[in-house]
């Protein structure tokens, strides 16, 4: 294989692999308004600053996310707004997902009790 192409798998796991955490999808989530401070951070998600810290130094390190410092405050913001797509994406995906599990879900337990909706 391509070792150009190897390591954008590569970079690609450690990116999913950052944001397999939900906390961190839900910080990106708040960003995606805008620049934060994490003050208004840690109000909007009820994570610990301490807690909170270690996700956007995460985030920040694996170059999703760009800070800079104002005096006391530090402030957060999205680097490639792209990323965002991404994640809009597979939530349309899984969302279409969840769908079809319903619709599976709802014709078994019509199965299962002798329902015909028709």
């Amino acid at each position: 294989m391509d070792q150009d192409l190897q390591r954008l798998f590569e970079l690609h796991a450690e990116v999913c692999k950052t944001l397999a955490n939900p906390r961190r999808l839900e910080i990106l989530h708040w960003l995606r308004q805008g620049e934060k401070s994490v003050d208004e951070l840690s109000e909007l998600s009820d994570l610990a600053k301490s807690s909170l810290s270690q996700h956007l130094n995460l985030l920040k390190q694996k170059g999703l996310v760009d800070s800079r410092r104002e005096g006391l405050y530090v402030f957060y913001r999205v680097k490639n707004p792209k990323i965002l797509q991404a994640c809009d994406i597979l939530k349309e995906v899984l969302w279409e997902y969840l769908a079809e599990t319903q619709e599976v879900m709802d014709l078994l337990a019509g199965a299962e009790t002798g329902g015909d909706d028709e």
